[in-house]
């Protein structure tokens, strides 16, 4: 299967890191600021999903998701020079959606102009592994259907989730003062504090398309593999999930990012990693032209580059993508795809690494040759 074209679209709205510190709902602690701009972004794109409010209830608005996808995918099918009309399949995944159902496929397809009888799928909370998802889906379909054409959808729009978790926070504490607490519950409410503003910080919002086919593109898709929750409860270390509320018709929001993930992601890519090269793992990793690896945070990236000894020239993309965008969950790889097409610096034969890792918890890696 070939990736024969990428993508991608930003909301209108950006805002530096230190204009989003100067309009925090509350002043963070020297330490808190020095978290923040250590997680390595610079810049974030944000869009403002608020349609109508009905008292204190924020009614939340589908229409700049559907906007910013519709771009993505129009510009892939432009770059491609494809109508709407060439696609016989249909791949949608995001983590966000102001509706739980239907699924944001459904949304897209009268805005799109899909024909209504084209085969589609969802794909929610797949998170930071979503392009190598969509990559596994497509070709399953693609393998029966051998002249047809799939589009892909990756919405990284998530700001929503974490802009209103800080909403009306008063106070956050440096990590080294909650560990002073004693009382568990204050403990770990003050920490659920600190997630919540690394989270405001490091995530951003975009969205990224890809034509994909047996025909020769851009990419060739060489062999994709994925490994997730090794053991029982590493799904617990990055999550976000429904609360309830003891009143009618309302329901909370909670999410957390534990202290293990970079752990937890360097071994999950490790495996991931030996799994998909096996026998050629060491002399592929040394010899890749380019590494696509998800935007964790600066931390993250620093940490698998010393550790599968990643030169910074063949990691350039992924830092970039960090510092001007934030995490964008499943849609930071196709953007990496993109600027590493764009920067010209491939030659035919040339092989990139491409590997996410994150909420599930899960790794995928994915192996592709420039064509």
């Amino acid at each position: 299967m070939y990736i024969r074209r990428i993508a991608t679209a930003l909301p209108k709205n950006g805002f530096s890191t230190d204009e989003l510190l100067k309009s925090f709902p509350c002043s963070l602690p020297e330490g808190v600021r020095q978290n923040v701009l250590n997680l390595g972004v610079m810049k974030r794109y944000l869009v403002n999903q608020t349609d109508s409010s009905f008292g204190d209830e924020m009614i939340l608005s589908e229409h700049a998701v559907v906007d910013l996808c519709c771009d993505a995918c129009f510009k892939a099918l432009e770059k491609e020079a494809l109508s709407i009309n060439d696609i016989d399949y249909f791949v949608a995944t995001y983590d966000a959606n102001p509706f739980l159902s239907p699924g944001l496929s459904q949304i897209l397809f009268p805005k799109l102009g899909l024909k209504p009888y084209v085969k589609h799928v969802n794909a929610q909370g797949v998170a930071s592994t979503a392009f190598p998802k969509a990559l596994d889906i497509a070709e399953n379909y693609l393998a029966a259907h051998p002249e047809s054409k799939a589009l892909l959808c990756i919405s990284g729009v998530s700001s929503t989730w974490f802009q209103n978790q800080v909403h009306g926070i008063r106070k956050v504490m440096d990590i080294k003062e909650i560990n002073q607490i004693r009382n568990e519950a204050q403990k770990r409410f003050e920490l659920r504090k600190w997630v919540a503003v690394m989270e405001y910080f490091l995530f951003g919002d975009g969205v990224a398309a890809a034509v994909v086919s047996r025909s020769k593109g851009d990419l060739s898709v060489e062999k994709n593999v994925e490994v997730t929750n090794l053991e029982v409860n590493d799904y617990l270390a990055g999550y976000s999930r429904l609360a309830a509320v003891e009143e009618p018709f309302r329901f909370g929001f909670y999410s957390h990012l534990d202290k293990d993930i970079p752990k937890l992601g360097g071994k999950y890519t490790s495996l991931a990693l030996d799994n998909l090269l096996e026998a050629d793992a060491q002399k592929t990793m040394r010899t890749a032209k380019k590494w696509a690896v998800h935007t964790g945070s600066e931390k993250i990236l620093n940490m698998l580059a010393e550790r599968h000894e990643i030169g910074p020239d063949r990691f350039e993309e992924s830092h970039c993508v960090l510092r001007e965008c934030g995490n964008l969950a499943g849609a930071s790889l196709p953007f990496i795809l993109e600027k590493i097409l764009l920067g010209d610096s491939l030659s035919t034969g040339d092989t990139i690494l491409m590997v996410g890792y994150g909420w599930g918890f899960s790794a995928a890696a994915c192996l592709l040759k420039k064509t």
